[in-house]
């Protein structure tokens, strides 16, 4: 892979990781507040549903770290080590991790009864996107390995 395609990918994956960092410091705080002030009867749940996001801002950033830890590999021209395939059990981990808090958020608001339904779609956007994520990733993994297998057989007959 060509070295700026790499710094690219870094580039457009740092992007994604500085958006979301400012999104949670602050634009959701502004949102659950006027979110708040709208709908009194669920005010209680203002401080749950920010913690529960930043809980899942953990998973989401340790998939993040593993991401650029898996493209330095690949810009030392290692990435067909075990390492490349631990990170990726890392990311598909933080993947389903990201599907299981927020399923259980979507869930605890919808018992609640204070779901609303945009926050439902963006949530559900949220784990489709991370679903694909940890089956991609998955794949990648298991891919990996079996070359890996093949190269290390090639390694032992020469």
């Amino acid at each position: 892979m060509k070295r700026w395609m790499v710094n690219a990918l870094k580039m457009s994956i740092a992007l994604v990781g500085v958006i979301v960092l400012l999104l949670c410091i602050f634009w959701l705080p502004k949102m659950a507040k006027i979110s708040a002030e709208m709908f009194p009867e669920v005010s209680y749940l203002k401080y749950p549903v920010l913690f529960g996001i930043y809980f899942t801002c953990i998973p989401f950033y340790i998939g993040i770290f593993h991401t650029f830890k898996l493209l330095k590999l690949i810009d030392k021209k290692n990435a067909f080590t075990k390492e490349a395939c631990k990170s990726l059990r890392v990311i598909v981990f933080s993947a389903i991790g990201v599907i299981v808090f927020y399923t259980a958020g979507i869930i605890y608001l919808n018992k609640e009864a204070a779901l609303p339904p945009g926050l439902g779609l963006v949530g559900i956007a949220i784990i489709f996107a991370s679903f694909v994520i940890a089956v991609f990733a998955s794949v990648l993994k298991e891919l990996l390995m079996k070359v890996i297998e093949i190269k290390n057989e090639n390694d032992l007959t020469i």
